[in-house]
């Protein structure tokens, strides 16, 4: 096994967030502090803990969404090693391109675009050619049983659970190291909710680090390889 491969892709070094409650006269409320943690290749890290313990803004920071008030959160890009904290926008738009790919609870996409054509658009950007991003796209939609006559229809069109499919699909579709999940199989069936488990093992198992909030217990059990309870980081009192 080679260093890189032993090496975590992505760590939180005591980091700590907190919001700013400008209509409360300036007042601070604290959510996370001195987080620490790192995920390596292979893991799938599961954040536990009651709802408005930081789960959620764990993963936003991970991404670049939220800026953290401390710490470091390193992100291993190929040779060099990122700080997020530190990042310049631009920097963090490039991790997004070639590193971290993230699934959120909801699907937002422009307007009048096809399914096919959404999920197809993330698997270019991510560094597949137009074919291979077709091919792909076509596949994971069909595994995650969005039927075919869905997939030239813009998804605001679909329900939840379609909705989801097609989240998870442009969430996955690209090979980047570190997936983010945030509560993917939350509007899923069961048998989607399978096909979900079994699409994060085959991530797992090509060398991805995936770190993810999963509400459903089974989900959960099947996929972590570990659960961090975010209560642990001290501070932790809102999401």
């Amino acid at each position: 096994m080679t260093r890189h491969a032993t090496m975590p892709l992505l760590v939180f070094d005591n980091v700590a967030k907190s919001f700013t409650l400008h209509l409360r006269g300036g007042a601070v409320l604290p959510v996370i502090a001195d987080a620490t943690l790192a995920v390596h290749p292979g893991e799938c890290v599961v954040l536990g803990g009651a709802s408005g313990a930081g789960k959620s803004s764990l993963l936003k920071m991970a991404y670049g969404n939220y800026r953290c008030a401390a710490g470091a959160i390193r992100v291993r890009d190929r040779e060099r090693i990122v700080d997020l904290v530190t990042a310049a926008p631009r920097e963090i738009l490039g991790l997004r391109r070639t590193t971290l790919s993230y699934v959120s609870q909801f699907l937002r996409v422009i307007p009048r675009v096809s399914a096919r054509a959404v999920v197809e658009a993330a698997g270019r950007e991510g560094g597949l050619g137009p074919e291979a991003a077709r091919i792909r796209a076509g596949d994971l939609l069909a595994r995650l049983n969005l039927p075919e006559r869905l997939w030239a229809l813009p998804p605001a069109t679909f329900s939840g659970g379609e909705q989801q499919r097609v989240n998870i699909a442009r969430g996955l579709i690209a090979e980047r190291p570190i997936l983010l999940m945030d509560e993917p199989t939350a509007s899923l069936d069961a048998q989607n909710r399978a096909v979900v488990v079994d699409l994060i093992a085959e991530k797992r198992a090509a060398g991805t680090a995936i770190l993810g909030i999963f509400h459903d217990a089974d989900v959960r059990e099947a996929v972590a390889t570990r659960i961090v309870d975010v209560a642990a980081f001290r501070g932790a009192t809102a999401a």
